[in-house]
């Protein structure tokens, strides 16, 4: 089953992880169901309590691979370390870890467990790459251009240095190209003003590293950005600290859940705005569908030695699906050697500040 760089471009496989979430097989399993009805050319390693894979024996396509323990959603990162060394999470993760050979059992880990615990595990089996201090959480957010905003980072780290937020937007750009074919994205530094004079000493610091690197033209960096911008599509990504990110995201959730909630309601109030909703229903379906967090799902963990995907762990088949395509796509686009390269050119070419070490060459598993 090992993916050598031999392997055929047409081929991708995916380790998922199927217990994790707050709701596991029944929904992992549907989710990559029709993941594989969708993509006839991939391939998955589902990996979980042996009884609770046995509705995937007989798929086309599929491998299962038996843990026999599982992180909870509520399980301490010590727990999901040091105790659960055979957890489905951990056994998923690992099918992507890379030899001296470049030969690894899947492309991209799928999971919609802990978070934290993800994080730290995937740190762990996987380590940084060179050049990176720590590893990153980049989703999507919906913008009014119809399209999206790539965040990072979304939680992983709450207090960042301004050369760690350099690092968040070099990774963050190879994934904006690999993923959505954007091959110079455009870079904002959330702040609470646009002038670079703004904010705190580590974000003005951040923005000289980021000018300057877009200076030596490694980087297209439009400047300073604020929350709104986000939503308005001022660039394609922004950049912030885990702290920040995380209460940007789930903001933006709820309020995208309010309004809905809002409108939902008052077309409901009486018979004549009941009567109003028929009329409304093909905008409101639409409507629904732009701020639907679930079309997102799918947040890559940037900077490891290899792809590793983390879904909201209260997915349902549809996000969990998303997830896989997000994956998927990553790992066809060749998301890590991407990552790498940027790491390579940018950081080189920074003052000694801006990284501990010049950053070396990776061996990164292609599916070329």
């Amino acid at each position: 089953m090992p993916i050598s760089s031999s392997t055929s471009p047409a081929v991708i496989r995916l380790a998922i992880d199927c217990m994790g979430g707050d709701h596991g097989p029944s929904v992992t399993l549907p989710a990559t169901q029709a993941f594989l009805a969708a993509h006839p050319e991939a391939e998955v390693v589902l990996v979980g309590l042996p009884e609770a894979l046995q509705a995937a024996a007989q798929w086309p396509r599929c491998h299962l691979l038996a843990a026999s323990e599982v992180v909870s959603m509520d399980d301490s990162v010590e727990v999901a370390l040091r105790r659960k060394k055979d957890s489905s999470m951990r056994v998923a993760i690992a099918q992507v870890k890379q030899g001296a050979d470049v030969v690894v059992q899947a492309h991209a880990c799928v999971s919609a467990g802990n978070t934290g615990a993800l994080m730290a595990v995937a740190r762990y089996v996987l380590k940084t790459l060179e050049g990176i201090d720590r590893p990153a959480i980049a989703a999507v957010l919906p913008n009014q251009l119809n399209g999206f905003t790539t965040v990072l980072d979304l939680g992983a780290n709450v207090d960042c240095t301004a050369e760690h937020l350099l690092q968040f937007a070099v990774m963050g750009s190879a994934l904006v190209a690999a993923v959505d074919g954007k091959e110079n994205p455009s870079v904002g530094l959330l702040n609470i003003g646009e002038e670079a004079i703004k904010g705190s000493e580590t974000i003005k610091r951040a923005g000289e590293l980021l000018r300057a690197a877009d200076a030596a033209g490694h980087m297209n960096f439009y400047g300073n950005v604020e929350g709104n911008d986000i939503f308005k599509g001022t660039t394609d990504l922004v950049v912030c600290d885990g702290f920040v990110g995380n209460v940007a995201l789930k903001t933006a959730e709820g309020v995208a859940a309010m309004v809905y909630n809002i409108i939902k309601e008052e077309f409901t109030r009486n018979a004549f705005t009941r009567l109003a909703a028929v009329a409304a229903m093909p905008m409101l379906k639409r409507f629904k569908a732009r701020v639907d967090h679930r079309r997102y799902s799918g947040g890559a963990l940037l900077g490891l030695r290899g792809l590793v995907f983390k879904a909201h762990g209260s997915s349902d088949a549809f996000a969990f699906e998303q997830a896989l395509n997000r994956a998927y796509d990553a790992a066809r686009n060749h998301l890590l050697e991407r990552v790498h390269d940027r790491i390579l050119s940018t950081l080189s070419s920074m003052p000694a500040s801006a990284a501990d070490e010049t950053p070396q060459t990776v061996k990164v598993a292609t599916a070329a």
